[in-house]
């Protein structure tokens, strides 16, 4: 993923044909992070905590209901992406950048929770971990593009 462009709050990218495809790969794992993982309090003891649970389990899950609409649309929209000679171009939005970060960090840290965490990292590779450990390293490498493009878009690129 290469930004080749940046005009009007616009940021144009090019990625190869196989590239898209291991894009979109990665994308359809979306969302990935357990509903259980993510609770109010690991502790315990706020007032009313299995109501607020339940109610933040909600919230998160018609976020991701959401989020899983507007990627499928995204990803097989009429106009969003162009194939050229190189393979594709696609047009994004900082806040499309921004909410693309999101769903790759969900895929991100949703492959390493089930991995169980592991600190620093999986000793072994094996069919069991092997799709997680993908998952993680091909969504942290687009994440990479992305944030490089917001960060260091270059003035010889605007325009």
């Amino acid at each position: 993923m290469k930004l080749v462009r940046v005009s009007a709050e616009q940021w144009q990218f090019q990625l190869g044909k196989r590239e898209k495809l291991l894009f979109f790969e990665v994308l359809k794992l979306y969302p990935c992070i357990p509903s259980a993982h993510q609770t109010l309090s690991k502790k315990g003891g706020l007032p009313e905590q299995e109501t607020s649970q339940q109610l933040l389990d909600e919230a998160l899950a018609e976020q991701r209901a959401e989020y899983k609409q507007q990627l499928d649309g995204w990803m097989h929209g009429a106009g969003k992406w162009t194939e050229n000679e190189k393979g594709w171009r696609v047009t994004l939005s900082v806040p499309e950048i921004e909410w693309l970060l999101q769903v790759l960090n969900d895929i991100r840290v949703g492959s390493w929770v089930i991995l169980g965490s592991p600190d620093p990292s999986v000793e072994e590779v094996n069919e069991h971990n092997a799709p997680h450990l993908w998952a993680m390293e091909v969504a942290g490498a687009f994440q990479t593009a992305l944030l490089g493009a917001l960060e260091h878009g270059s003035p010889d690129l605007h325009g």
